[in-house]
């Protein structure tokens, strides 16, 4: 039996969360020395505190590495130790369902590295899912197909979004077409109408990127509504990229609400793909990706605007994009279950 015939679909982020879900930064290529590990941990502990004060979180370290998180975690988190490559729980954990019922299960992908990239490991990373869902007490579903957090976004009322270059990778599901992307997707996430997008920003397809994950280029905001990312600059690659994928979005009938790039597209010489789309709403707050970037208000302002009831939490995600993600990237929501005639 699939998720969905069993009733369960994958509910919208905004929707109550039970927790969230982190890995602690291990020692691997994505964190190249001594000083980059210590700065990405710190990078990653500013956004487990922060959403520490909305909801409970987990963070999962490397076996004999719990000591480490501690020191910079607040007391508050929970620190569990499980054998990890890297630390993009989004990608790596499972994706969470629910069928209003009381029940919570999960989709549990195949995980190859984001299309078994060179640099990656993922050995212990691909038992992630599995892991979590038993910490967490879920059903585990496990896909055939090889898939990643990142690369879908749901509105939960059975809508999905996704890019032709992720699911459809030769190095992820070689053979497969749209039409078998989307009948998995229909079966592990209750969804109905597959909306797919060209392709993700031009970095996100050089060294530690996903070759084109959704999470950083459109997001629901709210059933119909969509964020989408604009790079306002005609000499920039993405600026095509933007006007192509907000030109697909609107076709499909979605109102797009156009989130302006940071004004920063290098850092030390070297293409950055800085990203507002990229964040994360915990309950009661959206955790917006910060840049030191004269636009980070601006986005605040807008996220604010749209999520009236929620605080917005500007963190400095500058470390986590150097490593190749954002704040989405590495987090990821337990809903919380609810039952007939139970209020949410």
């Amino acid at each position: 039996m699939t998720p969905a015939a069993d009733g369960f679909r994958m509910p919208a982020e905004w929707e109550p969360h039970a927790r969230t879900w982190m890995a602690f930064p291990t020692d691997n290529p994505t964190f190249d020395g001594e000083d980059a590990l210590h700065e990405a941990r710190q990078a990653w502990a500013a956004v487990a505190n922060t959403i520490a004060r909305y909801e409970p979180v987990v963070m999962l370290a490397n076996t004999g590495e719990s000591a480490d998180a501690r020191y910079y975690l607040d007391v508050g988190i929970k620190v569990l130790e499980r054998p990890l490559d890297d630390a993009w729980m989004r990608d790596i954990g499972p994706t969470f369902l629910v069928d209003g019922k009381g029940g919570l299960a999960a989709a549990d992908w195949v995980f190859n590295g984001w299309g078994a990239q060179s640099w990656a490991r993922w050995e212990l990373d691909a038992q992630v899912g599995a892991a979590v869902t038993d910490f967490a007490g879920a059903v585990t579903y496990r896909s055939r197909m090889v898939n990643e957090g990142g690369g879908i976004h749901v509105d939960g009322e059975g809508t999905v979004l996704l890019t032709e270059t992720v699911q459809l990778d030769p190095e992820r599901n070689p053979g497969w077409t749209k039409a078998d992307v989307e009948r998995e997707l229909r079966d592990f996430l209750g969804v109905r109408r597959c909306v797919w997008l060209p392709r993700g920003l031009t970095k996100d397809y050089g060294m530690y990127g996903t070759r084109g994950h959704i999470d950083i280029v459109a997001a629901f905001v709210r059933p119909g509504v969509v964020v989408a990312h604009q790079q306002p600059d005609p000499a920039h690659p993405d600026h095509e990229v933007c006007r192509e994928n907000i030109a697909v979005l609107r076709k499909e009938g979605f109102e797009v609400v156009e989130v302006l790039a940071p004004t920063v597209t290098e850092v030390d010489g070297a293409p950055v793909d800085y990203s507002y789309i990229n964040h994360y709403l915990a309950n009661g707050a959206v955790v917006l990706c910060a840049f030191d970037d004269p636009r980070d208000q601006e986005a605040a302002d807008l996220f604010g605007k749209l999520f009236p009831n929620r605080t917005v939490e500007l963190v400095d995600a500058r470390e986590i994009f150097a490593g190749g993600g954002g704040i989405h990237c590495i987090t990821q929501q337990q809903p919380e279950v609810s039952r007939p005639g139970h209020a949410r």
